[in-house]
């Protein structure tokens, strides 16, 4: 899948479109998801034009990485969700249809501040 450069994330990240950051670093942004699922709901975004997790983990530079990862870590602390703060989170990605990937920019879901429940619900 090729990237596309009108998807929402590539519009926040030039600008285009508001949202409310949470954390920000030379290599990704953190913003709250504008329909959270948990008490504390951040998307973390990297900077760079990645469709999904697979593509970010196979094309991105040990900066980019390193830099989205460090950004994913700061927030679970400042969100009071890190196990060192308070008591977890969820972290979630999808990829393609079968993932059910909304945006096709990668992104990582944190969600915290209350329990999760199962991780998937039951299959027909």
């Amino acid at each position: 899948m090729a990237y596309d450069d009108t998807n929402i994330f590539a519009r926040i990240l030039r600008g285009e479109i508001p949202n409310d950051t949470v954390a920000e670093n030379d290599h990704a942004l953190a913003f709250r998801d504008i329909a959270p699922k948990a008490p504390s709901h951040v998307l973390v975004i990297p900077k760079g034009p990645y469709v999904a997790f697979d593509d970010f983990a196979a094309n991105a530079s040990e900066a980019e990485i390193t830099g989205f990862m460090r950004l994913c870590a700061q927030v679970c602390a400042m969100e009071g969700v890190s196990l060192d703060r308070g008591q977890g989170f969820r972290a979630i990605t999808n990829a393609g249809r079968d993932g059910v990937q909304e945006v096709p920019h990668f992104h990582l879901h944190i969600l915290g501040g209350a329990v999760m429940g199962p991780m998937i619900g039951a299959r027909d």
